[in-house]
């Protein structure tokens, strides 16, 4: 019997193990890297989300638990910017979370922005092929407003599309109001946000900024996951995208935004460091 040795798989396999360890080192040592992309030239959108499951795999391993996703590049401006039609995600996990007006503190954070959001909370399971705008509605429990606090372990933010889905999505840390609110109580396309900072207007926006409507930024991840064969489940948290332009973050910083029909939810930044999450 002859065995033949695809010696680019393997590189491809060896180039993914060692970019996800680049981006797991980054994020320890606080010290950005260079590009993916440039790194690894030929690095595709795939091997790009195969970094980031291997991320996903470790910090599993290590005790973290998942909770939900992150929907990234909803803007068409941002689709523009990086070449691409169509959005990202990546994973949310329970240590990413605070909650509103819970201080934050910068040293778990790299290169931080952050941007108001419409969180969905799943009541069902998602499990039908091809899932549609109903198959979505139905499974929705209820939504929240969000603050997102991005953050890139790319030196200077110089990412593209395989950057930013290695470095799962480009996710930080994220702020959920207390006040849960139906679908049926306000209008996800036409919910103005404003957000401020220290009591300055930094960020304004409403849902139509998201894919047009936050609604269509949960399907397509509902259809994605199904596709994947990791479908969204009850109890799930969804972050849908940006409803108005990111914002960059500095230690000691009080963001708080507000979301016509859903109610507002505030980011405090603190200077002391020890207050991180273990």
């Amino acid at each position: 019997m002859t065995f033949v040795v695809d010696f680019g798989e393997i590189k491809k396999l060896m180039d993914t193990q060692q970019a996800a360890a680049a981006l797991r080192d980054a994020a320890m040592t606080r010290k950005c890297i260079a590009p993916l992309r440039e790194t690894y030239e030929h690095m595709s959108i795939e091997d790009a989300y195969a970094i980031q499951r291997i991320n996903t795999d470790h910090h599993l391993a290590n005790g973290r638990r998942l909770v939900g996703c992150k929907i990234g590049l909803t803007s068409l401006t941002v689709q523009k910017q990086l070449g691409v039609d169509q959005p990202d995600f990546g994973m949310l996990f329970d240590n990413m979370g605070y909650g509103d007006g819970e201080p934050i503190p910068v040293s778990i954070l790299h290169q931080p922005r952050i941007e108001a959001e419409i969180a969905f909370v799943m009541g069902r399971d998602i499990e039908v092929p091809n899932p549609g705008h109903v198959d979505v509605l139905n499974a929705v429990e209820y939504a929240l407003p969000a603050l997102e606090i991005v953050g890139s372990r790319i030196a200077d933010w110089n990412i593209r599309i395989t950057d930013t889905i290695a470095d799962n999505a480009s996710s930080g840390a994220y702020v959920l109001g207390s006040a849960p609110r139906k679908l049926s109580s306000f209008d996800l396309r036409l919910c103005g946000m404003s957000m401020e900072r220290q009591g300055s207007l930094v960020s304004v926006g409403a849902g139509a900024a998201c894919l047009g409507n936050p609604l269509n930024a949960v399907v397509w991840l509902a259809r994605t996951m199904t596709a994947r064969g990791t479908p969204l489940k009850a109890g799930d948290l969804v972050l849908s995208g940006a409803l108005g332009p990111m914002v960059g973050v500095n230690p000691g910083d009080a963001f708080e935004a507000r979301i016509s029909g859903l109610g507002s939810v505030r980011a405090l930044f603190d200077h002391d460091v020890s207050k991180a999450h273990q």
